[in-house]
């Protein structure tokens, strides 16, 4: 599917995110789409589509839309072309550090919330039967 250009419509399909969201975040500068129809529809890439997932993960765990530009900005750099000296490329992959170990957090929370959600459905199930 590289090369291949979606509209927003399978783009929103893929990605489970609503058409609106989408916009928001190009509104907000975190995705672009790489393209526009001659009829000026958004046009979108496997790569655009990358970036929506990874948006769409950051979300639950509480990142903000300047953390989810930071972390897209250094995968960015890191993916890039351009040849990093050592010293730069050490600095981003130490921002992705970071980002993996707020991620490990909010997931430990997320596991704590759960099993009390999981203990009070039973809870209330022990109780009907």
């Amino acid at each position: 599917m590289d090369g291949q250009h979606m509209q927003i419509g399978e783009v929103a399909a893929r990605t489970e995110l609503s058409l609106r969201t989408i916009r928001h975040y190009e509104e907000t500068g975190l995705v672009v789409p790489s393209a526009r129809s001659q009829g000026g529809f958004r046009l979108y890439t496997e790569h655009d589509v990358q970036r929506l997932m990874v948006i769409r993960r950051m979300k639950p765990l509480g990142f903000t839309l300047d953390q989810m530009r930071d972390l897209l900005d250094a995968t960015d750099r890191l993916d890039a072309d351009d040849v990093l000296d050592a010293g730069e490329r050490e600095m981003l992959l130490e921002r992705l550090r970071s980002y993996q170990l707020a991620a490990v957090e909010q997931v430990d929370k997320l596991r704590i919330q759960l099993a009390r959600a999981e203990d009070f459905e039973g809870t209330l199930r022990a109780r009907l039967q």
